[in-house]
C-alpha cells in the first residue's frame, strides 16, 4: 500500500458546489477508482485558502498514474473544470506533497 498527498486549489466561493457535486459522486468514477487500486480516499478544504488536501491509499504507482486514459475520469476532469484550477487537459492542476511523518 502506498499513500499519496496532494494539494489543489478551488475558485473562491466554489467549496460548496465542489462538495454538492462529490456528494453526488458517480458510480462509474467510484468503480474507476477502485479498479484502479485506489482505496480511503479523503479530501479535506482550507476554507481560508480554498486549498484541497488530497490523500489516498493505492496498490501500484504505475497503474495510478495511469488514471485520466479513461473516458470516465476524463469526463469527471472536465465536469470540474469549471470550479478549480486545472491543466490544458481538464486534469486538476495537482501539487504532490510527501509524506513526513506516518502513525498507526
Amino acid at each position: 500500500m502506498i499513500r499519496k498527498g496532494s494539494v489543489m486549489k478551488l475558485f473562491p466561493g466554489m467549496a460548496e458546489e465542489y462538495k454538492r457535486r462529490h456528494a453526488a459522486l458517480w458510480p462509474e468514477l467510484i468503480e474507476a477508482i477502485h479498479r484502479d487500486g485506489g482505496k480511503n480516499y479523503t479530501i479535506f478544504h482550507d476554507p481560508e485558502t480554498d486549498l484541497l488536501f488530497e490523500y489516498i491509499e493505492i496498490e501500484d504507482e504505475a497503474v495510478w498514474a495511469s488514471r485520466g486514459g479513461d473516458e470516465i475520469t476524463q469526463k469527471w476532469w472536465d465536469y470540474m473544470a469549471d470550479i478549480m484550477e486545472t491543466n490544458a487537459d481538464n486534469s486538476p492542476v495537482c501539487r504532490k506533497i510527501n509524506e513526513v511523518f506516518h502513525l498507526d
